[in-house]
């Protein structure tokens, strides 16, 4: 088993998992507006991290109008009004509920090639000091699925064909009815680009995530399972409620806590 170097929570449900992880969120944005006069993040659109969403909504004295909102993946080829848009889905469920001074969502309704030195921009404009992530049934992170994700691509953008278990994904989670309807191309946010955030807060509740759990903490860092890069980074904490983390040997939990 490889050494770790994050943190992980297992909670008893998914509203005490979301609760954990958006209480250490806040608290992240709060000391980065109070050290810089404002914060930038970057957030995860997936219905698994819901509660991390409605709870981060709801603690108190986060100064949103001073803290900078940017996503990690979008479709190619949907319509931009399309509900299933990443960029739609959090306006829906984070955006409207905080009014943050800003909200910048991949725009690819403009063409690859804008979208993509847009958002390029977007993220020289300065540091990102949280990303707010989950991992796919096939250990994604963003849209960076095996086995072609680069743990170490020099673009903090591209454009990537979807691997069949992230669009089956889409569906199970009830975001499209048919897997015909699920786009087959979207851009996403490198690996490299995620792991330059000062602070990551990954929330992965669900049994269908548990062979991923059981991954990024036993599996060596590889492409092959692409969040276990997350092992990397010197400040991830991963918080997973107890179907997530069904897979794992008492012994794997206790050697991640271990290294705290």
């Amino acid at each position: 088993m490889s050494t770790t170097t994050f943190a992980l929570h297992t909670h008893p449900d998914r509203t005490t998992m979301g609760a954990a992880a958006a209480r250490s969120a806040a608290r992240t944005l709060r000391e980065a507006v109070a050290a810089r006069g404002s914060a930038r993040m970057i957030a995860a659109a997936a219905p698994s991290q819901l509660d991390v969403y409605r709870a981060l909504a709801g603690e108190p004295d986060v100064p949103w109008d001073r803290i900078t909102v940017l996503h990690m993946d979008e479709y190619l080829g949907l319509d931009a009004e399309a509900p299933q848009r990443f960029g739609n889905w959090l306006r829906a469920h984070l955006i409207e509920a905080v009014r943050p001074a800003a909200f910048h969502p991949m725009r690819t309704e403009l063409g690859t090639q804008t979208a993509v030195a847009e958002y390029t921009a977007l993220l020289d404009e300065g540091p990102i000091d949280l990303v707010c992530l989950g991992i796919g049934v096939n250990g994604h992170i963003a849209f960076n699925d095996p086995p072609d994700a680069d743990l170490t691509d020099p673009r903090p953008v591209r454009t990537v064909q979807l691997d069949l278990a992230s669009r089956v994904q889409q569906v199970d989670d009830e975001c499209f009815d048919t897997l015909d309807a699920v786009p087959t191309h979207a851009l996403t946010l490198t690996i490299p680009a995620l792991m330059a955030g000062a602070h990551l807060v990954c929330a992965v509740p669900d049994v269908r995530k548990a062979e991923a759990v059981r991954a990024l903490v036993e599996e060596p860092i590889s492409a092959h399972w692409p969040c276990t890069v997350l092992r990397r980074h010197s400040r991830c904490e991963v918080h997973v409620d107890l179907d997530a983390a069904s897979l794992l040997h008492p012994a794997a939990i206790e050697a991640v806590q271990a290294t705290r």
